[in-house]
């Protein structure tokens, strides 16, 4: 009976443990700022968004507003990325999107257009199944497109956790959305665009999968098309 118990406590560890933040921004190599400078805090601590419906899949709970965030300034070009607090601690890939602010970033809500401009997915599919790029990662690093135009953006870190996505409602979001003010840079408008929410329904067989069993032989990534045209997803993640 005493063993039985332990088992179902240790079960349900992971789950708990693996939840995570995105906390600070990096940029050129360095973290930039201390936790939650120029990334919009939540209000749900590290728990996640399941509801592909509402306004929080933008930029968490509580992330609808910037006004107590900073807004970091980058070039066209750069390479930025994100912290964990943790660790990626589930399965599933790791997304980000950008979205121009009509004006100053910590007054924009995210309502617009988002473009998708990363995707870090399987390593490897094996007998085994899936193989992530994500596991275990505490930072993931990415380039801001050098042609995006001049301007003050959201940037959104999307990790999918797909542990529990064989039923629909399943898949878990962990988000977290950085201002920024882009430098320099050109006049190509970013395409592929979604607005969020919307981008997803749900049932993409990249949202509701079970990821275990039968065992999958591939993987699509949800939530339109990656810019600019011709950017590949990843297999490898470059971390700080």
């Amino acid at each position: 009976m005493r063993s039985t118990l332990l088992l179902a406590v240790c079960a349900t560890l992971p789950s708990a443990l693996a939840h995570w933040n995105y906390d600070r921004l990096i940029h050129k190599g360095a973290i930039v700022g201390d936790y939650y400078t120029y990334i919009r805090r939540t209000t749900n601590a590290n728990s996640p968004i399941t509801d592909v419906t509402s306004t929080d899949m933008r930029c968490n709970s509580g992330g609808a507003s910037g006004a107590s965030t900073s807004t970091y300034t980058v070039a066209a070009g750069d390479e930025i990325g994100f912290m964990i607090d943790t660790n990626f601690g589930h399965p599933g890939p790791q997304q980000v999107y950008i979205s121009k602010a009509p004006g100053l970033a910590k007054d924009y809500d995210g309502s617009g257009s988002w473009t998708k401009i990363y995707a870090a997915t399987t390593k490897a599919i094996t007998d085994q199944g899936l193989q992530w790029s994500t596991d275990n990662i505490g930072s993931f690093l990415f380039n801001i497109p050098s042609t995006i135009p001049a301007g003050e953006y959201l940037v959104r870190a999307e990790g999918l956790a797909l542990h529990g996505a064989s039923t629909q409602g399943g898949a878990q979001w962990y988000l977290g959305c950085a201002q920024i003010k882009v430098t320099g840079g050109g006049s190509a408008t970013p395409g592929n665009s979604v607005k969020i929410p919307g981008y997803v329904t749900g049932k993409e067989p990249g949202v509701l999968i079970n990821i275990y069993y039968p065992v999958p032989t591939n993987y699509t990534t949800p939530g339109g098309a990656l810019w600019p045209t011709g950017t590949k997803e990843l297999s490898v993640v470059k971390t700080l």
